[in-house]
């Protein structure tokens, strides 16, 4: 049976400024069948409120605890461990970090930065890491889909650098992280074994979802999907289907079994 739905956001809800064919509707379908929804990205080269803001001009118009980013588990983690953040990110997230000042020590934290990636930035936070900064990573993913419709490096490589030349190990916040599953489906009290995940990376959405105890884990042939990712990675999907549209049909037929 499932009882409350998360569902990724690029590749899922929209890709770069076009909204996937019939993902409002879908996301009204799951409302009308008394599905609760959280939306759970690693996107993390736009502010909180830049994402609330692009999903309202779709046309979807969610509140702000309804959506979950590895920015603000990354604010709450330094909040909990009263330490400042050393921003190895996109200028477009720096808002996210804004006002945050610990007493007890620092943090480097290392999203998908694009340009900013250069050796003066990553060869900054090595040096702050090996001086005994935390090394937190907003998101582990290899790839992601770029406006030019190809994929295009994304902050895993920098992280799997900076973890080799540094000897640290970095703390995962956003997905494939148990905790970050489990903060979402906590929102709506719902259990692991009645909820669902729906996303386009095989690997963190769909596997990391599987791994975390998470019943079900779909994935949508859209966004960053490759031919054969449905076998790539293990935990295999529960289901591999078109886009977001038969994905929901897929939920609405389990919901009462």
């Amino acid at each position: 049976m499932i009882s409350g739905v998360l569902l990724d956001l690029v590749g899922v809800i929209y890709d770069g400024e076009d909204l996937i064919t019939g993902a409002t509707s879908a996301v009204a379908r799951l409302h009308e069948a008394g599905l609760p929804v959280r939306f759970v990205s690693n996107t993390t080269r736009s502010s909180k409120q830049a994402i609330l803001d692009r999903l309202a001009r779709f046309g979807l118009s969610i509140k702000s605890d309804e959506l979950f980013t590895p920015a603000q588990a990354a604010r709450e983690w330094l909040g909990r461990h009263e330490q400042s953040p050393h921003l190895l990110v996109h200028p477009d997230l720096v808002p996210d970090f804004h006002d945050l000042t610990g007493s007890k020590g620092k943090a480097v934290v290392v999203g998908d930065a694009g340009e900013i990636f250069d050796y003066r930035t990553l060869n900054r936070a090595f040096r702050e890491l090996i001086e005994g900064a935390d090394f937190l990573a907003l998101a582990p993913n290899r790839a992601f889909k770029d406006a030019d419709g190809k994929l295009s490096l994304d902050a895993g490589a920098f992280v799997t650098a900076l973890e080799f030349a540094s000897q640290k190990r970095a703390v995962i916040l956003g997905k494939p992280s148990p905790d970050f599953f489990l903060s979402a489906l906590n929102s709506m009290h719902c259990s692991k074994t009645e909820a669902v995940m729906v996303g386009d990376d095989a690997e963190n959405d769909v596997a990391g979802a599987l791994q975390a105890g998470i019943s079900c884990a779909l994935l949508v042939r859209t966004g960053k999907y490759r031919r054969e990712d449905e076998n790539r990675f293990k935990p295999s999907p529960t289901a591999t289907v078109d886009d977001i549209s038969p994905a929901v049909d897929w939920i609405i037929a389990k919901r009462g079994i």
